[in-house]
């Protein structure tokens, strides 16, 4: 099956073969140029197809997928100049909405294990050092079956092991208190950008993505409005969601059409100062990643945004137009003229600053996997409505999604800040139960030495001792006791 996307002036239809939607794609363009256009329209294309598809709204302004467009303005203009139906064009799709906070959406979490330590320290921007130290608190953690499942959880696991410092040092290696405390208020600031409702149960089912409604793949709508505020987090949560899924898909080689799409909005932001080896990392999801049958579209504003080994993987290119004002806009407008494949009647480096809104370089790969020569088009309009539904509205949707019972409810289940506190809770009662029994034991011997009298009845001497037998017995073990004891009855009894 074929995808039409878009239309040329002379009305050539251009289209993404579904068999090749896997092996990736760009949108990339300047602000205001139609990227928001072109990832609905893809992801629309995706639906009717029976594709679920995942997408980011980092604007706020996607949700109107859930109901049918409306004839007026742009819209009803292309409708009419590519004759593509008129009213019977237009309609709604299946959505499920999403949101980390869950203030706009299903909840959204993982947990600390599912993220692992690599991500982790991407996640609080620490050094080599520190890294290595949350590298070995995970095998803590695992070498002693505490689960890692929310922050607090990370918390208690950081203090067991610096408090058992001596202990681990020799079975995993150095334990750096400056290292501990650096993660820690690391920690904090990630508390305070509100990653605590990042991290829990129940953790977000990959499965419940990839799901059909009537026929048409569900289109997961992730409101990354505030997430996108926390850079760090926004790029973290991306890089944990496609290792995951790679992670957990079969194998199914090269499908008919995709099993899951994903449209990744603001793309830059998981690149940023991210160290070679988890860019490396993500080149090879990347690459491998289409042979789950998984197809990533990168949506961005810069080609170089993105780094070389990424960008070669992106097969479908849609450019819209940049601005060349700057010698850096000037290298990008080459860059990105350069990875398409030429077509003697179009001057790409001069196209690229000269298209309109809507209008874009298009060049999708055919049948054998070959990029088309790039044609300048119009995108076709969404089907959906171009408006954000209202709050309260997509409120109303949310609790009505089958999926809302499931994970509105945030449960506490027992993991490592349980299991540590009841050690240490176990531990306190020993020890006051020990403190107990040395103090009964030393304060029978010195009653039966002195005798017992009413309290009025004591001598100074004999509260003096009183005292000096409660001091003992907070301090001492049993073996202190016993010698000290024999002490008091030999001097005692030479008397």
């Amino acid at each position: 099956m074929n995808y039409t996307i878009a239309q040329t002036k002379d009305n050539k239809k251009l289209s993404l073969i579904a068999k090749m939607a896997n092996r990736h794609g760009l949108i990339a363009g300047a602000t205001g140029t139609g990227k928001t256009v072109t990832l609905r329209t893809l992801a629309e294309s995706f639906s009717l197809d029976g594709v679920p598809v995942f997408l980011v709204d980092v604007k706020g302004d996607l949700s109107g997928l859930i109901q049918a467009g409306s004839l007026t303005g742009k819209v009803a203009e292309r409708i009419e100049q590519f004759e593509l139906g008129g009213e019977d064009y237009l309609s709604g799709f299946p959505v499920s909405f999403w949101d980390v906070f869950g203030e706009t959406g299903i909840p959204l979490r993982t947990t600390i294990s599912e993220m692992g330590p690599m991500l982790l320290s991407r996640l609080l921007n620490l050094n080599d050092t520190q890294e290595g130290l949350l590298n070995l608190v995970f095998r803590v953690a695992d070498d002693q079956g505490l689960l890692l499942i929310d922050l607090k959880d990370l918390r208690a696991i950081l203090q067991f092991v610096a408090e058992n410092a001596k202990t681990f040092r020799i079975k995993y290696g150095n334990v750096s208190a400056a290292s501990v405390g650096a993660i820690q208020r690391s920690l904090l600031r990630l508390e305070n950008e509100g990653a605590t409702s990042l991290f829990g149960e129940p953790a977000l089912d990959l499965n419940d993505w990839i799901q059909t409604n009537n026929g048409q793949g569900v289109i997961n709508v992730l409101n990354a409005e505030k997430l996108v505020n926390s850079p760090q987090m926004y790029g973290a949560f991306l890089l944990w969601f496609m290792a995951e899924l790679f992670e957990q898909l079969p194998e199914v080689g090269d499908p008919d059409k995709p099993k899951f799409v994903l449209f990744f909005d603001e793309a830059h932001l998981m690149f940023d100062e991210a160290p070679k080896v988890l860019v490396d990392k993500i080149e090879q999801v990347v690459r491998l990643i289409r042979s789950k049958g998984v197809g990533v579209y990168f949506v961005t504003q810069n080609p170089l945004d993105l780094p070389d080994g990424v960008l070669g993987q992106l097969g479908n290119r849609i450019q819209h137009a940049l601005r060349a004002f700057t010698p850096r806009d000037q290298k990008a407008v080459k860059s990105a003229a350069e990875t398409f494949r030429s077509n003697p009647n179009i001057n790409v480096v001069d196209a690229i600053t000269q298209l309109g809104v809507g209008e874009a370089l298009v060049s999708t790969l055919d049948e054998k996997g070959m990029p088309t020569p790039v044609e300048i088009a119009y995108i076709y309009p969404p089907k959906s409505q171009l408006q954000p539904i209202s709050a309260q509205e997509r409120l109303n949707f949310v609790k009505q999604d089958d999926l809302y019972i499931h994970y509105s409810q945030y449960i506490d289940s027992e993991s490592a800040f349980e299991i540590l506190t009841k050690r240490l809770d176990m531990q306190q009662q020993a020890e006051q139960k020990e403190k107990e029994s040395e103090n009964s034991l030393l304060g029978g011997i010195l009653g039966s030495i002195f005798g017992t009298k009413k309290k009025s009845e004591q001598s100074v001497a004999e509260k003096m001792v009183g005292s000096v037998a409660k001091s003992v017995g907070r301090n001492i073990r049993n073996q202190v006791t016993r010698q000290i004891m024999r002490g008091i009855l030999g001097a005692i009894s030479r008397k």
